[in-house]
This record gives structure tokens, C-alpha cells and sequence, in this order.
């Protein structure tokens, strides 16, 4: 298997779609883990909140899952980024839109805001 720099070398255009942690529902039981007490109430997480400790690894994880259909041919995963490699721009435009599209049938979605597309250099 090439290293992530061969990979990157390789392609000519690419595209980063970040989802986020906030997409993540924390499993019943582990709700109350999560819980914080104010002078207001109790306040409990129904999502996965930045600053844990295990938060990059769990999300990693979920990303590495839904994509592994297309790991190390054209998607590489780190954390929250989510980088798509492609040759020419009808590859591109295929490569899109089957991430898009599996994005969309695990529920998990990118604001657009935060997404690159065509980059030449990564």
C-alpha cells in the first residue's frame, strides 16, 4: 500500500468535505456520563460535544466505516476531513457524488462552508 505523501503526489485534483462531530448521537446509557449541573439545571448531551477526550478517535472511526468502500482508491480519512482524490473532472464529478450521496444515506452531512473542492495542492 503507498503512504499518504505517494497518494497525495499522484492526483491532480482534490477535494476535502468536512462532517462534524455534532453528528454523532451519544448512546442512551452514556448520556448521563456526559451530564453537567449549573445553578440553572442539569444539562445533558444528546450529541457528541468537542473537547472529549476520545471525540477524534470515535468520529475517525465512524468516518473510516462509512467510507472503507473506497479508501486508499480514492478517499483518504483523517478525523474530520475527508479528502477525495481524482485524475480528470468527469472522475471527479464521480467521486463527488458517491461520497455525497453515501454521506447522505448514513445521515451524516458537511456544511458546504467548510468543504474545498478543486484544490490543487493539499
Amino acid at each position: 500500500m503507498k503512504d499518504l505523501s505517494e497518494q497525495l503526489q499522484e492526483l491532480s485534483d482534490k477535494e476535502f468535505i468536512r462532517p462534524s462531530y455534532h453528528q454523532l448521537r451519544v448512546p442512551k446509557g452514556d448520556i448521563l456520563k456526559m451530564a453537567f449541573r449549573t445553578r440553572y439545571g442539569q444539562y445533558e448531551f444528546q450529541v457528541m460535544p468537542f473537547g472529549l477526550t476520545n471525540a477524534p478517535v470515535v468520529f475517525m472511526d465512524l468516518m473510516n466505516r462509512v467510507c472503507k468502500p473506497y479508501l486508499d482508491k480514492f478517499v483518504i480519512v483523517f478525523i474530520d476531513d475527508i479528502l477525495i482524490n481524482s485524475k480528470d473532472e468527469k472522475e471527479r464529478e464521480e467521486h463527488l457524488r458517491r461520497i455525497l450521496e453515501l454521506l447522505k444515506k448514513k445521515e451524516l452531512y458537511a456544511k458546504f462552508s467548510k468543504c474545498e473542492f478543486w484544490i490543487p495542492k493539499v
